[in-house]
């Protein structure tokens, strides 16, 4: 995510050829995340991929369900590799051959288009504290020879989807670019290894980020058609972050004798919800700029080809860590079930069309009684244990729902764990100051939820909300503390 800041997460891929910019995008494709209480149906998902254009896609982790909705779509994947497996695949070249035959082989076998195997992902975020420091590489080296092994080692390339901050300037200019010098050695190691199997570095940039860690930072310098006064580097001007962060990187690899290395964008885009400059109009500004440069052709001004770009991401994933900040659930171009947020001209005329097929739980939503009253002496402890449970993160401050009062904002929160749970009959039982309507109570930007009936579709294995799912909203729950005392 942007140079100097932490934490990534899910991904849309914007992907063109040279020979074929004359013709506009050639391709779209996503990072399809998987972190939701009630994720879409696979098959559903691959439909959304190819109604809109979508030709390749990234996977955070092998899953089953999506990998078999993918057999002979058409549709080219990369697999990525959790950072928890890195130890086991590191320690032993056996572990990697079984992870490739189950995990690639398999699948391969059954038609879906394998690219690329993302192992780990951003493992040097220096908020790791070198917790993956050892075991990358050799994770890396073990799976790009499970790949030869099993015969996959020209059509499966290897890769390592990392952050900006693996890189820096002292001097605050793209031209002093350099690798981090406590990782240094390491990612001449990678790289050289990556360059000797053609393989590819792949790099998160995250402009939002730099824009939300920083107060004081140029707004419009965040996007490509904004005013804000160049940053003039010898006889370079950059005119947006994500061109001086990208050459930062390419001065790195050219001070380091690897000036020629592939590199794709495997992270960037913008957030819709969970902080003030996390929004619609900010989102489809950035996203719009950046599918424009595309169509253009436009590289950056060290390297004039365009890369492969990965604009992050396809839905929204309620069941995300907020730890990096509430916009973590809310990077999507599409809503958690497929409906558009807001239009993109993705080139020739198109624009973005929604999922189709989703099945809904009934139209009711369960919100706070007329009669009850905020001053119950239950009302604070019913809002927290909902959004122990729910995603509230659209109530933050700037948010889409910030702007309700105390008894909406309850009613918010009671409707999204009603939800989240099903619409169970006694998940609308907040200590009698709740009740159950089918008149819609959105209003504005707020969008109170229905979800997915997961009895309808096939549920994804393995991504119901776990333990460490939940305890991820008590940071929210307290800042929605703060925000209801205030309102009362």
């Amino acid at each position: 995510m942007g140079k100097g800041n932490g934490y990534m997460l899910c991904l849309f891929l914007v992907f063109f050829l040279g020979e074929g910019l004359s013709k506009g995008v050639q391709g779209l494709a996503c990072n399809w995340g998987l972190q939701s209480t009630h994720p879409l149906q696979p098959s559903i998902v691959v439909k959304l991929m190819k109604d809109n254009g979508f030709n390749k896609v990234k996977l955070f982790e092998a899953d089953p369900g999506a990998l078999r909705a993918l057999a002979n779509s058409g549709i080219q994947v990369m697999v990525g590799i959790p950072n928890e497996l890195l130890a086991p695949l590191a320690s032993n070249v056996n572990n990697a051959i079984n992870y490739v035959k189950q995990n690639i082989s398999t699948y391969v076998s059954k038609g879906v288009d394998i690219r690329y195997v993302a192992v780990a992902n951003e493992p040097f975020l220096k908020t790791y504290k070198d917790t993956f420091l050892h075991t990358t590489f050799p994770a890396l080296q073990n799976i790009q020879a499970a790949l030869i092994k099993a015969g996959l080692g020209k059509q499966v390339k290897v890769t390592i989807p990392l952050n900006a901050d693996v890189y820096e300037s002292e001097s605050g200019l793209p031209s002093s670019g350099d690798f981090r010098p406590d990782i240094h050695g390491l990612m001449m190691s990678i790289i050289k290894f990556l360059s000797d199997n053609r393989g590819v570095l792949t790099i998160n940039i995250y402009p939002f980020l730099s824009l939300y860690a920083d107060p004081n930072f140029p707004v419009d310098y965040a996007f490509f058609n904004g005013s804000a006064a160049p940053v003039v580097d010898g006889s370079i001007s950059y005119t947006n972050v994500f061109d001086a962060n990208f050459d930062t990187l390419i001065s790195a690899l050219e001070k380091n004798g690897f000036g020629s290395m592939p590199v794709m964008i495997g992270e960037v885009g913008w957030p819709t919800d969970g902080d003030p400059n996390a929004n619609i109009e900010y989102a489809r500004r950035f996203n719009q700029g950046l599918l424009d440069r595309i169509i253009r052709g436009q590289g950056t001004p060290k390297r004039s080809t365009p890369p492969e770009v990965y604009l992050f991401s396809l839905i929204d994933e309620d069941n995300k860590s907020v730890q990096p900040g509430n916009f973590e659930r809310h990077w999507g171009v599409f809503y958690y079930d497929g409906a558009i947020k807001y239009q993109l001209n993705m080139g020739n005329g198109r624009g973005l069309i929604p999922a189709k097929g989703v099945k809904y739980l009934a139209r009711q939503w369960c919100v706070m009684s007329p009669g009850a009253s905020t001053s119950d002496p239950n009302f604070q402890n019913s809002i927290n244990y909902a959004c122990t449970y729910a995603d509230c993160t659209s109530l933050g401050y700037g948010s889409s729902c910030g702007n309700l009062d105390a008894k909406s904002n309850a009613s918010y929160a009671f409707n999204m764990y009603y939800q989240t749970m099903n619409q169970r009959k006694d998940s609308c039982s907040f200590s009698n100051l709740s009740t159950i309507t089918t008149v819609n109570p959105s209003r504005g930007t707020c969008r109170y939820e229905i979800m997915i009936d997961l009895g309808k579709h096939e549920r994804p294995s393995n991504h119901a909300p776990s333990a460490a799912g939940r305890k991820q909203h008590y940071p929210l729950i307290m800042a929605l503390v703060l925000v209801l005392t205030l309102i009362v």
